[in-house]
């Protein structure tokens, strides 16, 4: 578990103004681990999408949605999950951050079933992986040491249902269609040279 206080002088100030440092600490000692448990890796691994905190060096935040097929994440042992990266605007906000600041936080929401859990951590990247292979239109992957891994109370969670997966979302045997932004006028002069046929994932 990080060695660093879960709650700072912020977060102490305000649970004692609204009486919630007992159920706040309550909370650390019932809920939190630094390990995945078989519930944990359950709602993952069976995720289509989920919310990525990162910071640049000077700490500025920046939050994106990542999604794929379920089974794009993956936990990989008690401490460890890892994602791949897609082709995206080449921007490179969130992984761009990982370069300067490990730290990271991923947030998992189950709609269906409302649920859904917090993974703070460190992040690396890797463009040589031996997994990036099991990913079909991998360009890098990103592994998650976790620190600290707690559930959140679902009550504001609205019941969704999930109508259909993104064409664009990468998967083995299907070809993701050009989107649309990359065909206007303004940006077509500047789009990377083609990659690479993607990686179609091993047998």
């Amino acid at each position: 578990m990080d060695d660093k206080p879960l709650y700072h002088d912020g977060m102490r100030e305000l649970q004692a103004e609204f009486d919630s440092v007992r159920i706040a600490d309550r909370l650390k000692q019932v809920t939190v681990r630094d390990h995945f448990t078989d519930a944990n890796k359950a709602l993952i691994e069976k995720a289509a999408f989920f919310f990525l905190a990162t910071a640049d060096a000077q700490g500025q935040p920046d939050c994106s949605h990542k999604g794929g097929m379920p089974g794009f994440v993956r936990v990989l042992d008690e401490h460890t999950l890892a994602f791949p990266d897609y082709d995206g605007n080449g921007m490179f906000r969130s992984l761009g951050n990982l370069r300067v600041n490990p730290r990271v936080g991923l947030l998992f929401i189950d709609f269906e079933q409302p649920g859904r859990l917090r993974v703070n951590g460190t992040a690396t990247v890797h463009r040589d992986d031996p997994l990036l292979k099991a990913f079909a239109g991998a360009q890098l992957l990103v592994r998650v040491h976790a620190e600290r891994i707690f559930p959140n109370c679902p009550r504001n969670i609205h019941t969704l249902k999930l109508m259909a997966y993104s064409e664009y979302a990468p998967r083995a045997g299907h070809e993701s269609p050009v989107p649309a932004w990359k065909t206007f006028l303004e940006f077509r002069d500047a789009l990377p040279k083609p990659a690479d046929k993607p990686r179609e994932p091993e047998a």
